[in-house]
């Protein structure tokens, strides 16, 4: 399949932190589930409504039924009995359409599990050759893995570097508050927490292993 140009944006039902986002011509949007509810408050028309639609409310469902009868390419009921979760499977779709850039949103917040799910579907589209970003508006999250990462110069806020694995090697910080060389994180001691952006150009650098990444933006 062929990759496509645009981003697959994938509207959860956590919570939802800010009142817009950008959608262009070649995204791709996807509901999941109770995340119909934000479309409206988004200003977003869903190309896609996914989910087994257990947390929508009466109104909504009413909406799915007609839309699947109408148009039904554009809704994908899942059962509610399933290995995948909504947004794994939505993320699913997005591949299968040949999207390789992700934009998550309202996928923090609400249940702790389901935000930990929700960052191991970034590991899962990394390892897949994509990369999706988790973004509130408090910040975003992404994922690192055996490569280098640039930021532009003019940001201001934090940044934190948690290991996923029980070691992550050769990690170096350039351009922040604290730099760092070849060092190995650990995934039981936060030496990563509360980094800072200094205006700089800065790097994150990770020689084996995979770092979540977290920034919180400044004032926040």
């Amino acid at each position: 399949m062929s990759v496509r140009k645009g981003k697959c944006i994938v509207i959860c039902a956590g919570d939802l932190t800010l009142g817009e986002i950008t959608v262009c011509e070649d995204d791709l949007v996807i509901a999941v589930d109770g995340g119909l509810s934000y479309c409206g408050i988004l200003n977003v028309e869903p190309d896609l409504i996914l989910g087994d639609f257990d947390s929508v409310s009466e109104q909504e469902a009413l909406a799915i039924e007609s839309l699947e009868q109408q148009i039904p390419e554009r809704i994908l009921r899942l059962p509610c009995e399933k290995d995948d979760t909504d947004t794994l499977a939505a993320l699913k779709e997005g591949l299968n359409r040949g999207y390789t850039e992700f934009r998550i949103y309202a996928g923090t917040g609400g249940r702790f599990d389901h935000t930990l799910a929700n960052i191991q579907c970034l590991l899962y589209l990394k390892n897949r050759g994509a990369v999706g970003y988790l973004v509130d508006g408090a910040g975003m999250m992404l994922v690192i893995k055996n490569e280098v990462v640039h930021f532009q110069t003019g940001l201001e806020g934090y940044l934190s570097l948690f290991s996923l694995v029980e070691e992550s090697r050769g990690v170096t910080i350039e351009g922040m508050k604290y730099p760092l060389e070849g060092a190995v994180i650990s995934n039981d001691f936060p030496i990563g927490i509360s980094n800072e952006f200094v205006g700089e150009a800065a790097s994150i650098a990770v020689a084996d292993g995979t770092l979540v990444c977290m920034i919180t933006y400044a004032g926040l």
